[in-house]
């Protein structure tokens, strides 16, 4: 299996791990926390959180003294700032087991602790063993073997996330792949698979028109490979593909494609009124949510089928107000 290993059954909400400290946990160094109040209590009731400190986890103490990493960024040593502890080993033969247990949890994705030496995704210090300035070449220990292990996972830290754009674009790839998963606690079929590309093709072009054709073309082929094949391979296009930044300029070409469907409904001033609501988001003058808000108007007014099994138009939940700053 590619998205969902375990084969358990998706149900309910997305699970996406997430550093302890990051929803007040006081599991620092100093036992203090850091806490994100929009991941706390804004994302918080749409997903099922599976928590992870490494440090408390592994063995060490609330307080401690401080670490970081030192020596080759590709391969760096997690020593005790004052002291020069080695605990890479014991670092290490946890975050291997933890990782290897969190393959059969059903993620979604996960949200790490940003510079830290063990759950950083990226740009996180390492020094020189001789001393001098830090690269910031480094990944944490647990954070890198997560990602090694799971490279389609959803993954970003708390400072990316600040981003209303990687925020908007992480959260939508952690509910497509919930999708993902319902669709492989159902069984993988062919017919299965047509139905779910169909309702996420404008998500997609949004994303990348060419990662849309290409889907599209493997989708048509499948007939022809065998299943686990296609699974594996629909599943690595599609979380690539939405891996690229949805541009104002991409999300024009969708609407004006999405306005192509009611061509024979809208009379000129509604139709005149569309161009201009998309006009103004192309110039980035509204949010996103202005123009989605009025083509699920007509969705619903013209009873569209097509466009109303899009996930494109409500990819998440409307509560968390991604759409309105981007």
């Amino acid at each position: 299996m590619t998205g969902n290993p375990s084969g358990r059954t998706a149900q309910g909400r997305p699970r996406i791990g997430i550093s302890r400290c990051l929803l007040g946990d006081p599991v620092r160094y100093d036992g203090g926390h850091k806490l994100d109040r929009f991941l706390r209590d804004v994302l918080g009731p749409h997903v099922e959180y599976v928590p992870v400190c490494p440090e408390v986890e592994c063995g060490l103490r609330v307080p401690r003294e401080a670490m970081r990493l030192v020596g080759d960024p590709r391969s760096p040593r997690l020593v005790t700032v004052r002291g020069g502890q080695d605990l890479t080993a014991q670092m290490t033969e946890w975050a291997e087991h933890r990782v290897a247990a969190m393959r059969s949890e059903g993620l979604c994705g996960f949200v790490f602790m940003f510079g830290s030496p063990s759950s950083g995704m990226s740009r996180v210090k390492v020094y020189p063993e001789a001393g001098g300035a830090p690269s910031l070449q480094g990944r944490g220990l647990f954070a890198a073997r997560l990602m090694d292990a799971m490279p389609m996972l959803p993954v970003e830290d708390d400072g990316r996330l600040h981003s209303p754009a990687l925020r908007e674009n992480f959260i939508e790839r952690v509910f497509v792949m919930h999708r993902w998963q319902g669709l492989l606690s159902r069984g993988f079929s062919l017919g299965r698979l047509v139905e779910y590309h169909t309702r996420h093709k404008l998500l997609v072009m949004a994303h990348s028109v060419e990662g849309y054709r290409s889907l599209g073309r493997l989708v048509a082929a499948g007939s022809t490979m065998d299943v686990q094949t296609l699974e594996k391979r629909y599943f690595t296009e599609l979380m690539e593909s939405l891996r690229l930044k949805a541009t104002v300029k991409k999300q024009v070409n969708v609407l004006m494609h999405a306005m192509g469907y009611f061509k024979r409904h809208l009379n000129p001033d509604e139709k005149q009124e569309l161009l201009e609501v998309i006009g103004a988001y192309g110039r980035e003058l509204v949010p996103l949510v202005v123009p989605v808000t009025l083509l699920n108007h007509y969705v619903r007014k013209f009873h569209e089928p097509y466009l109303s099994a899009q996930w494109h138009l409500h990819p998440h939940p409307a509560e968390l107000k991604l759409r309105n700053h981007v």
